[in-house]
């Protein structure tokens, strides 16, 4: 039986104790003289609790060597555990634009909790050495981390990461690799560590349904530089801390428009049009997966050479697991969760948490009395990440009992809508229920004033609805689950009412509900489809409906139909006039509809440029200038009973199992499940 948890408060120093990528935020930002007084007393505060070792240059089994901070208790009475941060970005502790400390919040908090806090950078970028791909090699760079850290003679043996975005990911691939002194991960918006795990098949939040996320060619621009400045071998650390004082070495690149610069075809040529550093994005690199990655399909071996973890290697890790409903890696965050869950030694799987937020990626602690996403209000949105985390690192790390960690449920998750956190011992919630859902229209359910409706069966009769996709007039991404794309596209819910003006975009509504209800859990689209094109995508979209008409969007995908058979099976084609059915990757998602809202799905081709465009020819597309317009239906009857599986949670007490039915044929009208 779920249960409520209170609101919590946050503390002023969570965003810091939590993620490296608040430092990298604050290099070079204009400061008030409130906020570098309180830099500069930081720092004081740190030096007088802590023994400090910054540049230390940790080597890998191949001479590599990594650039490393070390922050450790000074009056320590014995060993002390290690809280590890690996990162990419730039975490140098002198802010060289602004002439003083960075902040060192993370450090001076894990210090006075009785940590050691270390913070490393990938190879490949800043101070330390060799060639940067994604993720920093994990199978090799963090296994021997791991063993350096735990053999120091001041750590206990026991060693826990945390960070958001790509200072989580690398956790899973050096988790499976059973090193004896990591104790536990906390990993936080970690989908581009996410390989391939039942039903996603992503590759590190490279594709979605076998279409490229183009927030990789935005965040490759900057991180890339392989050809950067580097300190000789034989420099001292002594040389290296002052050098830190003068040159962080971070790059600064010329700004782009991303909402511009990403039209440019063909796509392989994106960042060479900037005149972006040559890197893993396009070009041929001396790593173990070669780089090329746009070149690659979705189960090319080069996947499988890298840092990501797939679901065919153990992972036996204690693990508290952050996600958020408008990130991109919301789907496979949760499956790579439940698939820890079933799969781990049984007491590591009963050693799993889970925290869903409502907020964008790794926007946790940015959280307030009222959170606003997009446009929509998700209340208050706060939690007590800080203490939840600490808790956590000292059962696993100091071995010390922790009533916070020990009474937290599996599954702490924000409900929008109603605005509530709830808690859970399963993903989905225990009494979840599937209703599908049939697309219904007279054949004219372009656009928001067309006749598409949801129901309860599917019609008999087949009138399918048709637009036309052309690659050089794409639907525009309008907010959505995603990051890391500039000025491209923002993330967030926002009123989808302009774009549904468009009659490329189908748009499927059922009646407004009579009751409250829950939705949280998978939403499964399955579609019956045809095309004249050889190739073409088909996309989906979920949203709660207003009374007063706003239409805020929940989640969305994609499927690129050459994949329709699997990713690891040989792509097919289409034949004109033929109809194919189509099972998209499940949209995820926990939203309250009150009474009177609607359930609405879009259906079109293109979502650009959260996912890149389908040239519909059926060549590589990467390499491609120029497209054919393809002109595309979606069938609905009884022989193509195209649907959409959605989760509802039922919390009344002594309800029905399957709340009230509706009537054959009618639209859909909610189960009695309340709030």
């Amino acid at each position: 039986m779920k249960k409520s948890i209170g609101r919590m408060i946050l503390t002023s120093s969570i965003a810091c104790a939590i993620s490296i990528g608040a430092v990298r935020a604050q290099q070079g930002t204009s400061l008030t003289t409130e906020q570098r007084e309180q830099r500069l007393e930081t720092e004081k505060e740190l030096e007088s609790v802590a023994i400090i070792e910054r540049k230390v240059m940790v080597p890998m089994r191949d001479g590599v060597r990594l650039a490393t901070d070390i922050y450790r208790p000074k009056n320590a009475t014995g060993k002390v555990p290690v809280t590890w941060v690996r990162t990419p970005y730039n975490f140098n502790f002198w802010d060289v634009r602004n002439g003083l400390p960075a902040d060192m919040k993370a450090a001076l908090t894990a210090v006075k909790r009785g940590y050691a806090y270390v913070v490393q950078n990938e190879r490949g970028h800043f101070f330390s050495e060799g060639n940067y791909d994604i993720l920093g090699a994990p199978r090799t760079d963090g296994y021997d981390a791991i063993a350096w850290l735990s053999s120091q003679p001041w750590a206990n043996g026991k060693v826990g990461t945390t960070g958001c975005s790509s200072t989580a990911e690398y956790q899973m691939g050096i988790a499976a690799m059973g090193h004896p002194a990591y104790a536990a991960m906390n990993v936080q918006g970690f989908g581009a560590g996410v390989g391939r795990v039942a039903p996603y098949y992503e590759q590190g939040n490279w594709y979605r349904g076998g279409a490229v996320q183009m927030l990789f060619i935005t965040w490759l621009y900057g991180e890339q530089n392989q050809v950067r400045p580097m300190f000789p071998s034989n420099t001292s650390q002594e040389d290296l801390i002052r050098a830190s004082k003068a040159f962080d070495l971070a790059q600064q690149l010329p700004p782009v428009d991303w909402s511009k610069a990403l039209w440019h075809l063909p796509e392989q040529d994106i960042l060479k049009a900037v005149d972006a550093p040559r890197g893993i994005y396009a070009d041929a690199m001396p790593i173990d997966t070669g780089g090329r990655m746009i070149q690659r399909t979705p189960n090319d071996p080069a996947w499988y050479k890298g840092g990501l973890y797939h679901d065919d290697i153990p992972l036996n890790l204690p693990g508290l697991w952050f996600m958020s409903w408008y990130d991109v890696s919301v789907g496979p965050n949760l499956a790579l969760y439940n698939h820890v869950r079933k799969m781990a030694k049984p007491e590591i799987a009963n050693e799993q948490w889970a925290v869903i937020a409502p907020v964008t990626h790794c926007g946790y602690t940015r959280a307030t009395e009222d959170t606003v996403v997009g446009e929509r209000s998700m209340g208050d949105a706060r939690l007590e990440y800080q203490e939840i985390v600490y808790s956590f690192f000292d059962r696993f790390l100091k071995g010390e009992k922790s009533s916070r960690i020990e009474s937290l449920p599996k599954v702490t998750y924000f409900t929008m809508g109603a605005n509530k956190w709830q808690t859970s011992e399963t993903w989905p919630p225990a009494g979840a229920q599937k209703i599908t859902l049939f697309l219904s229209s007279a054949g004219h359910s372009n656009s928001l004033t067309g006749d598409g409706v949801l129901v309860t069966s599917s019609p008999a009769v087949d009138k399918p609805d048709t637009f036309t996709y052309d690659p050089m007039n794409p639907v525009p991404s309008y907010g959505g689950n995603v990051c890391c794309t500039g000025s491209a596209v923002q993330a967030g819910a926002f009123d989808q009412r302009k774009m549904e003006a468009r009659n490329d975009i189908l748009v499927y509504t059922s009646e407004p509900f009579k009751e409250g209800t829950e939705l949280s859990g998978p939403i499964e689209p399955m579609l019956y489809v045809s095309s004249d094109a050889k190739d073409t995508d088909f996309t989906v979209k979920v949203l709660d409906v207003y009374p007063d008409g706003r239409a805020y969007n929940l989640d969305e995908s994609i499927q690129r139909l050459r994949y329709r058979d699997g990713y690891d099976k040989p792509m097919v084609w289409m034949e004109p006039g033929k109809v194919y059915k189509v099972a998209l990757q499940p949209l995820n998602t926990s939203n309250y509809f009150d009474v009177g809202h609607q359930l609405r799905i879009e259906i079109s081709s293109s979502n650009f440029p959260r996912f890149d465009r389908n040239l519909n020819t059926g060549g590589k597309n990467y390499d491609e200038e120029k497209g054919v317009i393809a002109h595309n239906s979606v069938h609905h009857s009884k022989q193509y009973p195209s649907q959409v599986a959605v989760t509802v949670v039922k919390h009344a007490a002594g309800a029905s199992a399957g709340g009230r039915q509706c009537r054959p044929g009618s639209r859909f009208t909610s189960p009695n499940v309340g709030s």
